[in-house]
């Protein structure tokens, strides 16, 4: 039976730093309040931003993390978006991915007419079957939501689903809904983080990840469902 693979994006298949941490600072920047450094900016790359800005802005105030959303997008969506590019070896492993049978998606925090965007001006899209992400008012912001919503929308058994990513949300969610996954070690999650997560497998670079696909064994549920 063929894999499923769900690939984050951010940190995983492309590298927003430069952008996302421009606007955050930004955001920031037009709310009058402290910014700390663009390596501590640069820590919160893969969660959801609504709860970076509660983070960095020390609240839980909805309206004052909606504002700071705002002014973040009002960037990203014009330039923010394209100050990223793909890691080297990215494509090789998807067209890899791809030819030895596997079906492809994209299942990430970031918001769908985001997502959309970059990897089809990457030219990444033609490798994919579909790409799920976050709804702009929130919904599936929670990533093990999002991967339920991918699998009961595609038919995707848990058996056959396999999570890769860079960040222990990915590895949280993938275990959530009894899927297995691949914590990949170029993006912004160390080491230790994503241990501390549990996947079943860890990449250093993508030309390994078929080793570590071989090496899963045959496809199987994970325990522990949510």
């Amino acid at each position: 039976m063929a894999n499923v693979l769900l690939f984050d994006l951010d940190g995983t298949l492309t590298d927003p730093r430069a952008g996302m941490v421009r606007c955050m600072r930004h955001a920031l920047d037009r709310l009058a309040r402290p910014c700390p450094p663009d390596d501590v900016l640069a820590t919160f790359i893969g969660p959801p931003l609504r709860g970076t800005f509660g983070s960095l802005l020390e609240t839980a105030d909805r309206g004052v993390i909606e504002e700071a959303m705002t002014l973040y997008r009002e960037r990203y969506g014009e330039t923010g978006l394209f100050e990223n590019h793909v890691y080297g070896g990215v494509p090789e492993m998807l067209e890899a991915a791809r030819r030895a049978g596997s079906t492809l998606f994209i299942a990430t925090s970031k918001p769908t007419v985001y997502a959309e965007r970059i990897v089809k001006s990457f030219g990444l899209d033609r490798h994919l079957a579909g790409v799920y992400g976050a709804e702009l008012d929130g919904r599936f912001d929670d990533k093990a939501d999002l991967l339920a919503h991918l699998m009961t929308t595609e038919r995707v058994t848990a058996e056959t689903a396999i999570m890769i990513g860079d960040r222990a949300t990915d590895v949280v969610a993938a275990r959530a809904n009894r899927v297995r996954s691949i914590g990949v070690l170029w993006g912004y999650g160390s080491e230790e983080e994503l241990l501390g997560a549990g996947p079943d497998a860890l990449c250093a670079a993508p030309s390994e990840l078929a080793t570590r696909l071989s090496k899963l064994g045959p496809t199987r549920a994970q325990p522990g469902a949510r």
